[in-house]
């Protein structure tokens, strides 16, 4: 078990995107930020699997088949997209029912693919990296319209123009009317 090493990275993870949601006005999102990966579900599996350059969850799933420690993660955490995924009884063609993410939580989700980003590729990070990540998965079809459309946009945005101007536009246009 790698408890120390585990630690520094997710506590440097959640530093990272404290401090992105902080300079966005995201203050109580930045300081919650998932505070679930130090429960004994989530930081004992991280722990077991960490290897330094990918999620603990990945190896997890390699390992067993799937991740309990996602699970675990992506019921409590409204970043992730997974957490807006529910089942439709009512429409046997298509059983799932995609929600809308609120604006709020999609600017989480970009901060949150920054720094992990950040945090796994070091001093190697380029602002084009989370939208890499993002085009390495097959995210889109498990998205909302409105939040893949957002989301695409500020990785686009970020990997072009950087994070000050992506912060400056999510700040003025996005989160503005927020509280």
């Amino acid at each position: 078990m790698k408890i120390l090493q585990h630690f520094k990275t997710i506590t440097t993870h959640k530093l990272l995107v404290m401090k992105g949601c902080f300079q966005l006005g995201l203050y109580k999102q930045g300081l919650l930020h998932d505070l679930s990966k130090y429960a004994p579900k989530e930081f004992l599996t991280g722990a077991k699997y960490y290897q330094g350059d990918r999620s603990p969850n990945a190896a997890e799933r390699d390992a067993i088949g799937y991740s309990e420690s996602w699970l675990h993660h992506k019921g409590r955490n409204k970043h992730h997209y997974e957490y807006w995924i529910d089942f439709d009884p009512k429409n046997p063609d298509s059983p799932l029912r995609i929600a809308p993410m609120p604006d709020r939580y999609i600017v989480e989700m970009l901060v949150d693919r920054v720094a992990a980003c950040k945090v796994y590729n070091g001093d190697k990070f380029t602002t084009q990296d989370p939208l890499d990540y993002y085009n390495k998965g097959n995210t889109a079809q498990f998205l909302h319209p409105h939040t893949e459309k957002m989301l695409v946009g500020l990785l686009k945005m970020y990997a072009q123009k950087g994070e000050k101007y992506t912060f400056r536009y999510i700040r003025k246009r996005i989160l503005k009317n927020i509280k």
